[in-house]
């Protein structure tokens, strides 16, 4: 039989150790006593609306009671009495005896008996799939890593044909000159020959058999450990309608409620402090939001108010939104329980609209006529504000007098799973999200107008901007040659549409965003990256970056081809090797890569480069015998080599300019500007 209460034990279990480290905080003396209470409240606030949802109304009433202790001591900001505490501890002890005693579930005894199933809320799931973030990091980077590997067995393959060709050539070689003197030498020879090419013959049938198997393998594997840490959003839609439910029960109000969104994935984690936050959202749009039904109908509403909750991605942040369609904030009344709670009347009188928002959203401030088991607090806000702040996000909330209140709450999106349409420009493969594409067309050349600002597109009688997405990256292999026939994607994002050529569209994709860290310092119109089957990493842009970007983008020449050799980044690291040639695209350079000294050494002795990029700890080969082995080549030797490490004390640097290095860069004072600089001083 299933437990019914495993997730709320869990959760209340964790909340009543909270409770406890606060309360004997309090006891000692804290040193900010005003906020251990406003945490405490927010604590009981949170369990007695986990044990109303199991039904478990003694927990919830004992919640109910620390609240009473504490919310006079919150409003008055007096002193804490010990017998405060000591009261609130006797109620702590009657929560954890009561959550001690819930029945658990007993296994069936004999084989007719099979389990019994439960449907459980969704919801409830979440608060146990909480994966072990940093192991699941460690292994999505592992997988990178493993992925970039193949690429080096990848290029092993190929120099494994190189060889079966030569040892054909030999075979060839070896048989001709058998036709014109038939020794025991020759003889030999072509039997060594033909042994190679057999063997040759058989490895590389096994490498590209395997590799070709790894490869599948492993980017199912990659695409399962990045999925682990995502939850579709949808699975919290029936806690929050269950909150609505319950809280207009309570107020004898009648709600619908209304999910949006649901297919977004986000990391459980912030799912999970998403959700605690929008309870309390859904609470206030029902408590305080939607009115009683005979109101709606004296003001000719419908007699079901509706609480709408929706969630999309927009750049970098996931933004929740809860919206009622009640009878909006009431300003005055939020004057008046400020001027309650200490603010003079003349100050109330002064504040903007803005600011008595900023004051609600602050907490203690409520505009309940009467404290219920679901309003009147003023805990609810400070909830969704604290959650905000814990995430690096930020919470607006804005009212229409009779229309109702949104609060939006957007937080950072570090990982995400979202449609992407893919397409291919100047060779790079880039990801934009399904949602801001409009649609796709293959435009003539005799459809696309010319003029000072550039060229635009007309669709529905307006003039689209139409520009190449690879001027956008700031390729330096832009086509100069008009095509007959040209594909573009319409973008569309704050209420603009711009049109941008492609090379190819290839089609959508479920994919998983990844945030990039701040090192990067990448163009406005990259919101994240995303890896494709073999490893390789993909922009994943944003349509606001890109919509903004060719709005603005003014007729401008062509930029010409790169008259400069490529650059070579030599890096075990994805994320680096990925970062580094965002920025050189970015201004213009070609880049190649190299995951390792050896193989750096291989590619640089095949093409000629301006400039090595190099780090220093890799396995085999390090940075610095590198640059050691190119200054020791005569045909290397005068091409420069920049270390970009995290190893920078005074040694490894004196190091560094021993082997040859031209600059020495510590990658967590890393500059863009700077590096840039450098490189523009040394390749021009």
């Amino acid at each position: 039989m299933a437990d019914p209460y495993r997730y709320f034990r869990i959760e209340a279990g964790e909340i009543l150790g909270q409770l406890q480290k606060g309360l004997l905080e309090l006891e000692r003396g804290a040193p900010s006593a005003q906020a251990t209470v406003a945490a405490l409240l927010r604590q009981a606030h949170t369990l007695k609306g986990a044990a109303r949802v199991v039904k478990q109304l003694a927990i919830a009433d004992l919640a109910h009671a620390i609240e009473d202790i504490f919310v006079p001591i919150r409003d008055a900001g007096g002193q804490i009495e010990a017998s405060a505490v000591s009261r609130a501890l006797v109620h702590l002890d009657a929560m954890r005896a009561a959550l001690g005693a819930l029945d658990a579930p007993v296994a069936p005894t004999g084989p007719e008996k099979k389990p019994e199933k439960h449907a459980h809320p969704k919801s409830e799931e979440l608060w146990t799939a909480k994966p072990n973030a940093q192991d699941l990091d460690l292994l999505m980077d592992g997988l990178g890593e493993v992925s970039g590997q193949l690429g080096v067995i990848r290029r092993a393959r190929r120099l494994l044909e190189r060889a079966k060709s030569a040892a054909d050539l030999l075979v060839g070689r070896v048989a001709l000159r058998r036709e014109r003197a038939d020794h025991g030498e020759s003889a030999n020879l072509r039997a060594l020959a033909e042994e190679l090419q057999t063997t040759l013959e058989n490895a590389e049938r096994v490498l590209v058999s395997g590799t070709e198997q790894a490869s599948r393998e492993l980017g199912q594997a990659r695409d399962a450990a990045e999925r682990l840490r995502l939850v579709p959003v949808e699975s919290i839609w029936d806690s929050l309608e269950r909150t609505a439910r319950d809280a207009a029960v309570s107020l004898e109000k009648n709600v619908r409620f209304v999910a949006q969104g649901g297919e977004v994935r986000l990391d459980a984690d912030v799912l999970g402090l998403c959700q605690r936050a929008l309870i309390q959202a859904v609470r206030n749009a029902v408590a305080h939001g939607i009115e009683q039904p005979r109101a709606r109908a004296a003001l000719g509403k419908p007699p079901n108010g509706t609480v709408t909750v929706s969630v999309r991605l927009h750049d970098r942040e996931a933004v929740f939104s809860c919206q009622d369609d009640g009878h909006g904030l009431d300003l005055e009344a939020v004057r008046r329980s400020a001027e309650q709670h200490g603010l003079s009347a003349a100050e109330a009188r002064r504040m903007s609209a803005d600011e008595i928002v900023e004051l609600l959203l602050r907490g203690g401030i409520s505009t309940a006529h009467a404290v219920t088991s679901v309003s009147g607090r003023g805990i609810g806000l400070d909830l969704v504000r604290e959650t905000a702040e814990r995430l690096g996000g930020k919470v607006r909330l804005e009212s229409a007098v009779g229309r109702g209140t949104t609060l939006s709450l957007a937080v950072p999106a570090s990982l995400s799973a979202l449609s992407a349409l893919l397409v291919e420009v100047s060779g790079q493969i880039v990801a934009l999200p399904q949602s801001s594409i409009e649609g796709t067309a293959r435009k003539r050349a005799d459809e696309i107008s010319h003029s000072a600002d550039g060229e635009t597109i007309a669709v529905a009688g307006k003039l689209i901007p139409f520009v190449p997405l690879a001027r956008l990256l700031g390729s330096s292999e832009i086509d100069d040659e008009r095509k007959q026939n040209r594909s573009a994607i319409f973008v569309s994002a704050e209420a603009r549409t711009v049109a941008l050529e492609v090379d190819r569209l290839l089609g959508v994709e479920i994919i998983v965003a990844r945030e990039l860290p701040e090192l990067s310092l990448l163009s406005a119109m990259v919101s994240g990256a995303s890896l494709d089957a073999d490893g390789n990493p993909r922009l994943v842009l944003s349509p606001v970056g890109v919509v903004r970007a060719a709005s603005g983008l003014t007729a401008a020449p062509r930029l010409p081809a790169s008259r400069v050799a490529p650059i070579l980044v030599i890096d075990d690291s994805l994320t680096t090797r990925m970062l580094e040639q965002s920025i050189l695209e970015s201004a213009g350079y070609e880049v190649e890569l190299a995951t390792s000294g050896e193989e750096g050494l291989d590619k640089a002795k095949r093409r000629k480069y301006a400039l090595f990029l190099v780090d220093v700890e890799m396995p085999g080969i390090d940075g610095f015998t590198f640059i050691e082995r190119v200054r020791q080549d005569p045909a290397l030797r005068d091409t420069p080599a920049i270390l970009v490490t995290s190893r920078a004390s005074a040694a490894d640097r004196e190091r560094g300019r021993a082997v040859g290095a031209v600059a020495h860069i510590e990658k967590k004072e890393f500059n863009q500007s700077d590096l840039l600089s450098r490189i523009k001083k040394l390749v021009s």
